[in-house]
């Protein structure tokens, strides 16, 4: 089969390999679209640390595609079924798993990370994540490339459940990348009353704004807190994601929240500069709450598909371009770029 191959820093190979073979209790997916995250692009540069030196793995983690073989002893899925991957798989004994995060079990694995991921032509699916619930059925009239996002889309739904946004607040996203894009989308479908983006480059501003945004704003010419302040009457904003790894961004939300709002940092800062100077006295006078979220546990990813197979939210837009699995380092290229949303590959 196909696949695009890590094979080392800046080294992404679309070679032939074998098709994997699976044991019992394992599926076979036929990928039919796996999408382009920053995870990814920081795999291809070797900045990730389950990529170490000498590793040689196929990425790729934001994963659809039918079942095209089923393992020795699986029963209640069909050949040929449509299926999203929830990628991580927790040790399911630690207090983290037991309790529904095994986003934060510090013993994972997950496909496209640890073990190889979906930028092939089929990927297999072990049998601790299909017995912890990873594969999740779809509706075949959903866009499989919309599908794939549903990944990220399940990160947006986790970071936005620890804001609690009520209707008619006002919510301030900071950055229009895909990310950005997706927070929008869902603020709005949970009502709330404006939604204020913070975005310097024009094309990405552009487009939030037709997705949905009611005002953007570039920090770069325009006072951001003036125009927050114009926004909410004075208060500041109700919620605020931080869906950028900027360090100011970080600060100045404190700064622009409402008296009582809440901050999630959600966008992680670089490992070789993580800290930020926080004024205590903001959070500490203001009652703020400020929090962070990372990843998606498999709960969130199947409470996204619940929302994109019902149709309660449109991804279709988000989607900016897609590339079949041969030209996947134009792939990488576009990704990038910075223009683009997301892009998916399609083998």
């Amino acid at each position: 089969m196909l696949a695009a191959v890590y094979h080392g820093p800046n080294d992404l190979r679309v070679e032939e390999v074998p098709v994997p073979q699976i044991g019992p209790g394992e599926l076979l997916v036929k990928v039919r679209n796996a999408s382009i995250c920053a995870t990814d692009l920081r795999i291809l540069h070797g900045n990730h640390r389950k990529y170490s030196a000498g590793t040689v793995r196929i990425p790729g983690h934001e994963v659809v595609g039918d079942i095209a073989e089923i393992g020795p002893g699986l029963e209640g899925y069909t050949l040929g079924q449509r299926v999203f991957i929830a990628p991580n798989m927790g040790c399911g004994r630690c207090p983290q798993c037991v309790s529904g995060k095994n986003n934060l079990c510090a013993n994972y694995d997950a496909i496209g990370i640890t073990i190889d991921g979906g930028f092939a032509e089929y990927v297999r699916v072990p049998a601790n994540s299909v017995a912890q619930g990873n594969v999740i059925p779809l509706n075949k009239d959903v866009d499989p490339a919309v599908a794939a996002l549903m990944e990220p889309f399940a990160c947006v739904l986790r970071g936005q459940d620890a804001l609690h946004i009520q209707p008619g607040e006002i919510v301030l996203v900071i950055g229009a990348g895909p990310i950005g894009v997706m927070h929008v989308k869902l603020a709005k479908v949970r009502g709330a009353g404006r939604v204020i983006v913070s975005e310097p480059m024009a094309e990405r501003a552009a487009q939030v704004k037709r997705m949905g945004a009611d005002r953007v704003v570039n920090p770069i010419e325009e006072d951001l807190q003036a125009a927050v302040l114009e926004e909410s009457g004075g208060r500041g904003a109700d919620a605020i994601i931080v869906a950028a790894p900027v360090h100011a961004a970080q600060e100045q939300a404190l700064h622009l929240a409402a008296i009582g709002g809440r901050i999630n940092f959600f966008g992680g800062l670089p490992k070789d500069r993580p800290t930020i100077t926080l004024d205590a006295n903001l959070v500490h006078y203001k009652e703020l709450i400020v929090t962070g979220t990372t990843a998606c546990s498999t709960d969130d990813c199947w409470r996204a598909s619940r929302l994109v197979n019902a149709g309660v939210i449109d991804l279709s837009d988000v989607v900016s371009q897609r590339f079949p699995l041969r030209e996947a380092l134009a792939a990488f290229a576009a990704a990038e770029d910075r223009k683009s949303l997301k892009i998916v590959l399609e083998p």
